[in-house]
């Protein structure tokens, strides 16, 4: 019940937005984004607070940090 709620209000809202003008650039803007996936690991606390270090000094946070370091190396195993 629930989901039929909120699709329909979605619904009402996506109408309310294509009704009104704002502008070629924004009508023309569609972006996706690809799902994720929540995952879980165990990690060495030594181990994270490396991840921490180094995030910080690149001012984002450690999990983000994690996931770079993911997407860089994935292919070399």
């Amino acid at each position: 019940m629930k989901a039929q709620k909120r699709e329909i209000t979605r619904d009402k809202q996506v109408a309310e937005f294509e009704r009104r003008d704002l502008g070629k650039d924004i009508k023309k803007l569609h972006v996706i984004r690809p799902k994720k996936v929540s995952t879980s690991i165990v990690l060495d606390p030594l181990m994270v607070a490396r991840l921490q270090t180094k995030a910080r000094k690149r001012g984002i946070g450690y999990q983000t940090m994690m996931k770079i370091i993911v997407y860089e190396n994935i292919n070399r195993y």
